[in-house]
């Protein structure tokens, strides 16, 4: 019997090595595509032309940069308080005035032909007056001497009455003869009441007609002291001490009532009137304070009144000193300003750079520790002033970033720093 021989099998078979041959096309394949893809989300930069800054825990504030306008506390406008052509200028613009000063003169031929006619009116209504008070004092000696007359002839009636009475008891006349006296002496008594009755009634009406004459001349005058105080107006005067920094009048102009003519600026206080767009409307409150640089110094200013209407996308505070204006500070100066909106803070913070104009403050570049590698962050922003925006969220202290241009960096994920 002959010994069996024992078949050894293959190790590597058609079917193991198709199998295997796969495993491997399939890795090769992914990384060829890890590393293609590695290769397009990188980008080589030098890293002498980026500017790399710290993220900081720091005091923060927030402020906006504006700019204002140096203007004084104390301004009058002048306006015409009557119209006319102005027919003379007593000074121009940027002349010191004192109150009292005749600033120009308005002529107004209308006014004058109205004060014309009230005169006239005034002067025939006194004439009228003094006509009826003369014509009061003649009725009342005409009526003294009327009532004189009756009172005379009423007591001689009542004389011849009296004696009549004491014959005709003694039968020495008629009874006819005594009520003829009688009917005499009752008829002068009569006389006399109605005369005093009528006398009375005729000096109330002179009287009335006279006191209407005097409140109608009262009321006259009155009229014409106002239009006489319009011709005074006529003539611009300042209402104050201070400078005439504006004039808007020339020799012929006609000017309307109420029309703007200049401004007197009292120049001892100054403000600052502020411009602010009207995304900061809800923000900027009374209080606020404000800083800026004048000679190498720095002072403060104070928000004191805030006006809500908005034109063309602003709106305007006052603000104040809070302390003495600085020597050199002249109306009409422009001030930059950094306006407040918010407390002093510990916040972490990112000095402000062009990456922002890419991202929005979305996300940034983040530096490793031996400054080889930058990897795209997404990060989160909050406040922020001219020099750093607070963050919120993505990034820690002592963490470094890119914070120059991001403008030639596309979409990478990644950047190697050369």
């Amino acid at each position: 019997m002959g010994m069996d021989r024992q078949i050894k099998k293959k190790k590597w078979t058609l079917k193991k090595i198709a199998f295997y041959g796969s495993i491997a096309a399939f890795v090769l394949v992914v990384l060829y595509l890890f590393l293609f893809k590695l290769n397009k989300s990188t980008l080589n930069v030098e890293k002498d032309r980026l500017t790399i800054s710290t993220v900081r825990r720091e005091p923060f504030q927030e402020f906006i940069p504006v700019m204002g306008n140096v203007e004084p506390i104390d301004n009058y406008h002048l306006d015409a308080v009557e119209g006319g052509v102005v027919e003379e200028l007593f000074l121009q613009a940027g002349t010191k005035v004192s109150q009292g000063d005749p600033i120009l003169r308005l002529e107004n031929t209308d006014l004058l032909m109205t004060i014309m006619w009230r005169e006239a009116e005034l002067f025939q209504t006194q004439n009228n007056l003094r006509n009826t008070q003369l014509l009061l004092e003649q009725r009342r000696l005409q009526l003294s001497q009327d009532l004189a007359q009756v009172d005379n002839l009423l007591v001689q009636s009542k004389r011849v009455f009296d004696r009549y009475s004491e014959l005709v008891k003694e039968k020495l006349i008629s009874q006819h003869q005594y009520e003829l006296a009688r009917d005499e002496y009752e008829y002068w008594v009569k006389r006399r009441t109605l005369t005093i009755e009528s006398q009375k009634n005729d000096i109330e009406f002179r009287e009335n007609q006279v006191r209407a004459l005097e409140v109608s001349l009262k009321r006259m005058q009155d009229n014409l002291d106002i239009v006489r105080q319009k011709q005074e107006n006529l003539v611009l005067r300042a209402p104050i001490d201070g400078f005439l920094t504006a004039l808007d009048a020339k020799i012929g102009q006609r000017k309307t009532p109420g029309q703007r003519l200049g401004q007197i600026d009292v120049l001892d206080r100054f403000k600052v009137v502020v411009g602010i767009d009207e995304h900061w409307l809800a923000r900027v409150q009374e209080g606020r304070i404000g800083t800026f640089d004048f000679s190498g110094g720095t002072y403060e200013l104070i928000v004191s009144r805030k006006y809500m209407e908005v034109t063309e996308g602003r709106f305007e505070v006052d603000m104040l000193f809070q302390q003495d204006p600085p020597a050199g500070l002249t109306r009409g100066m422009t001030l930059h300003i950094r306006l407040n909106l918010g407390d002093l803070e510990e916040a972490v913070v990112l000095p402000r750079g062009g990456f922002f104009q890419t991202t929005g403050g979305n996300w940034v570049y983040v530096v490793d520790q031996d400054e080889k590698l930058a990897l795209k962050r997404r990060i989160r922003t909050n406040r922020y002033n001219t020099q750093v925006y607070e963050i919120v969220e993505g990034l820690e202290p002592g963490e470094k970033v890119i914070t120059s241009s991001y403008e030639s960096f596309g979409d990478m994920e990644r950047l190697v720093l050369k």
